[in-house]
């Protein structure tokens, strides 16, 4: 599957988005290293901003799928293009990429540009110590 394709996936997820606050639907995509993708929208609740993010949704498809790695995510908004995770989904994403996870920013057309994920997400939080 090519990076369009999961444009696609994600696209196609968004459609579900559950957005009656924000007005603000997104869609995102993932694929395990074994090619298994796995796809999430947002969706907001009355005690707004307590919902959940496009990219937590795709995480827990993949963790009730068995899966355990990322190594591309694609995440697509129809108002905004070169959408990027949010602070708390980077550091969702960050505890199950792999060390060269690629991110495709997109619009509602397709990928506009592909970036590293070490690269928006360089220093995330760890339990491990530094030494």
């Amino acid at each position: 599957m090519s990076a369009d394709e999961l444009f696609t996936a994600a696209k196609a997820a968004m459609s579900h988005a559950y957005v009656p606050y924000s007005g603000f639907p997104v869609g995102a995509a993932i694929r395990t290293p074994e090619g298994a993708v796995h796809a999430g929208c947002n969706i907001e609740n009355a005690s707004y901003p307590e919902g959940w993010c496009a990219e937590t949704t795709a995480l827990g498809h993949m963790i009730m799928a068995g899966g355990s790695k990322v190594s591309e995510i694609a995440v697509v908004a129809e108002n905004m293009p070169r959408i990027m995770p949010c602070g708390g989904c980077r550091q969702r994403l960050a505890e199950f990429v792999t060390a060269d996870a690629k991110l495709h920013l997109c619009d509602m057309n397709g990928v506009l540009e592909t970036v590293s994920f070490v690269s928006v997400f360089p220093r995330g939080f760890t339990l491990e110590h530094e030494k």
